[in-house]
């Protein structure tokens, strides 16, 4: 998809991949019926066999200066022998009541609609829009503690207890302090 959200500020556009991730989650569980939950930034996760498994992933591009190009993928109807890595799950694999494209993809793209209509009137303000709550109540990754592997072979590990106001992943790290990532692969830490 091909967004120019002119009149929002450059500076929140950082909020386009949580805005997707927060819609399509929403499209996904009514029209498939699959509870859904988001990995900040960017995936999609079910539940299969009790365990929490990526379904689904979000990019966002820049496209020239008016434009941010999102990609949406989603693994619909895969069986188990058809993952392509043992954490991957598919809406199948979870339960969902309907793995027909037309009506998932319908349903995903009214929730953007919605969502995006609402941020941009707030001009890409994500509080209030209702986005910031939105995503961080439906944000498997809050409260849990991570491991954030940054640019430059960096990483840091804390809990991860907010989304701030420019979408970066707040984590509370051992030594007290409160760091934000705004990129990095993370990944959710098993408890003891």
């Amino acid at each position: 998809m091909l967004l120019r959200p002119a009149e929002v500020p450059v500076a929140r556009w950082g909020w386009l991949p949580l805005l997707t991730g927060v819609a399509v989650a929403t499209g996904l569980s009514r029209a498939a019926g699959v509870d859904t939950a988001l990995k900040w930034p960017n995936d999609l996760l079910v539940t299969v066999g009790g365990e929490e498994r990526k379904a689904g992933g979000i990019l966002a591009e820049r496209a020239g200066d008016d434009g941010v190009v999102i990609g949406v993928g989603i693994n619909v109807s895969l069986r188990a022998d058809e993952l392509p890595v043992p954490g991957a799950g598919s809406l199948a694999l979870a339960g969902a009541v309907s793995t027909d494209r037309d009506p998932l993809l319908r349903a995903v793209l009214r929730s953007l609609e919605d969502w995006y209509g609402r941020w941009r009137a707030a001009s890409g303000d994500p509080g209030p829009s209702g986005l910031q709550e939105t995503y961080a109540a439906g944000c498997a990754t809050l409260g849990r503690t991570v491991r954030a592997e940054l640019p430059g072979d960096r990483h840091l590990v804390g809990e991860a207890v907010a989304v701030d106001a420019d979408g970066r992943l707040i984590l509370a790290t051992d030594s007290g302090l409160q760091e934000p990532v705004g990129a990095g692969d993370i990944i959710h830490l098993r408890a003891g």
